[in-house]
């Protein structure tokens, strides 16, 4: 594909990125126009040109169609930024064809339902630096659609449901789409409109990174039917990188529970999906919800200032009674079964912060030297420091039955609170109802090492740029454990393996810990077959490749 890209001189890659643009590698845009393009006489839209690469891939498409017979071939397209605009033309013009570019904000133009084919990589710009006129503009195209969206979506939720009424009936939709398609709660309206809307809807994911600068997972949605409606499944293809669509496979169908539900399960082998589904319908297993509540830990505003080391506080000469035991910042101490107060001892002679810095109502005479300090160096000027009445006194959360790492390289871990430590917001505090308390906090850290609480947590969280999964309280929530009957039930096992799965754990072996924990919980009790498990940890192993995959980029 032979073009000359100009490039402005004022249009930074920090400019392009503030707006969502991302250009798109030939072998997406030739592999979409090829799926979305039939007929040399289609119609077809590009909703946010940029570069105008999947014009030029759609002219292209549209000549061999026609087999050089006819005019040059026609696309529309719409671009928000004037220089992108006239290099599409330009680019269109270089490929044999005219491109139609209107000038405009997407969100500006009235849809008409007049395609058949809308194409593109729309922009993905996320909901903090998406706001004032562009969200309300965004939010009121998406109702058109009968799509409400909340105030977290992002730009390409909007984008894609206002694209979809350009089509005209049984039209193509091919859009380049965050993975959060898959798995964020605010997409859940756009998921239900695609498969309401469309006939056939497949979706070809990337085991490798296809835009590396845009610290995003992307999927390709191909909707197929406009307004036939509604989908009874959805067909899932798997491709390596954007190079490999040229030799993708046919796929295999997957129905979802819910199509408002997360699709992540789209990801996983049914076998393992019903292992899963058998041990949620016979009771073994439930959501982290039904032992207690999981909530955020302590914002302290500046965690330099409040979290302070024990050599630190003895050179402050800050008194005992003005420091309370902390969980020290992050989550990478938490990796065995319990913080304990020799652990949490330990952490603080390795010069961690395990101390909160929290005054009394009259401060002594060294707190207030401290606060002075900070003053001094401006913490009091930090919003969550500011809007206090009393900048220096954290707001307490109090100790938390247990902690659960939200951000995390390999799975979310639940560890006992044993030091009855305060936590921070780097870890979610887990508290247990009364009844479950006692034996929750000994039993809950070591039957959670399961392969279907592992492959769950990978379906319920979200995967982010490092290849980090994270877990926020809501989603904690629906996190699939074993259940309180089950955890008594295999108490004896389970206390049987203990001592082998927390050495496995200093030795960084999860894995091992896990197979341990598989046969206690599981495969002893006669609760799930060993095929049952291997399939479920299988499917784990897959979905944590994925994710480290793409981390690693499109290599």
């Amino acid at each position: 594909m032979a073009s000359t890209i100009l490039i402005h001189p004022d249009d930074t890659p920090k400019l392009r990125k503030e707006r969502g643009a991302f250009f798109t590698p030939d072998g997406i845009t030739e592999f979409v126009a090829k799926w979305a393009i039939k007929s040399g006489s289609d119609r077809v839209l590009e909703p946010s040109a940029g570069d105008a690469a999947f014009l030029v891939a759609a002219v292209e498409r549209l000549a061999k169609l026609r087999r050089g017979k006819g005019t040059e071939p026609e696309v529309d397209g719409v671009e928000i930024h004037a220089h992108s605009a006239r290099v599409a033309r330009q680019r269109v013009r270089e490929a044999g064809g005219k491109a139609r570019v209107r000038q405009s904000d997407f969100f500006d133009v009235a849809p008409e339902p007049v395609y058949d084919a809308v194409i593109g990589n729309p922009p993905y710009i996320r909901y903090q630096s998406f706001s004032g006129e562009a969200r309300a503009k965004s939010r009121q195209a998406a109702l058109r659609g009968g799509v409400a969206l909340t105030g977290l979506a992002s730009s390409w939720a909007a984008f894609t449901v206002h694209s979809a009424l350009f089509l005209k009936r049984g039209g193509r939709l091919g859009l380049v789409l965050p993975a959060e398609l898959l798995s964020v709660n605010y997409a859940a309206p756009v998921r239900q409109f695609l498969f309401e809307r469309f006939k056939a809807v497949q979706l070809v994911l990337f085991a490798r990174q296809v835009f590396p600068e845009a610290e995003a997972d992307v999927v390709l949605l191909l909707a197929d039917g406009h307004g036939e409606g509604p989908a009874g499944h959805a067909v899932i293809r798997q491709a390596k990188n954007a190079e490999s669509l040229a030799t993708l496979e046919e796929g295999s169908a997957w129905t979802p529970a819910d199509p408002a539900g997360k699709w992540t399960g789209s990801l996983v082998d049914q076998g393992a999906l019903d292992g899963l589904a058998a041990l949620t319908r016979g009771g073994h297993f439930a959501p982290l919800e039904h032992w207690g509540d999981t909530t955020l830990g302590i914002v302290t505003g500046n965690n330099k200032y409040f979290a302070v080391s024990p050599a630190r506080a003895k050179e402050l000469g800050l008194k005992a009674s003005e420091l309370l035991p902390l969980s020290p910042p992050g989550s990478s101490h938490l990796r065995g079964l319990a913080l304990t107060s020799e652990l949490l001892a330990d952490l603080g002679r390795d010069g961690q912060s395990t101390l909160l810095f929290y005054p009394r109502a009259k401060p002594s005479k060294e707190a207030e030297a401290y606060i002075a300090d900070g003053h001094r160096t401006g913490v009091d000027t930090a919003y969550k420091c500011r809007v206090r009445k009393v900048w220096y006194r954290v707001p307490l959360v109090r100790p938390a039955d247990l902690l659960l790492t939200c951000m995390n390289a390999d799975t979310p871990r639940l560890v006992a609170n044993e030091a009855d430590a305060y936590h921070l917001n780097s870890v979610h505090g887990v508290y247990f109802k009364d009844d479950a308390r006692q034996f929750g906090r000994e039993l809950l850290p070591l039957a959670s090492l399961n392969s279907a609480t592992l492959l769950h947590a990978e379906m319920v969280g979200r995967a982010y740029g490092g290849g980090i999964l994270k877990l926020e309280p809501k989603e904690a929530d629906l996190w699939a454990v074993p259940s309180a009957t089950l955890a008594r039930a295999r108490a004896p096992a389970l206390r049987a393996v203990r001592k082998r799965v927390a050495q496995a754990l200093r030795d960084g072996n999860l894995m091992a810990a896990v197979e341990l924990v598989d046969g206690a919980l599981l495969v002893d009790g006669r609760i799930a077959s060993r095929e049952q498990v291997e399939r479920m940890r299988a499917a784990r192993e897959l979905l944590a490749n994925r994710r480290e995959a793409r981390a690693i980029g499109g290599r």
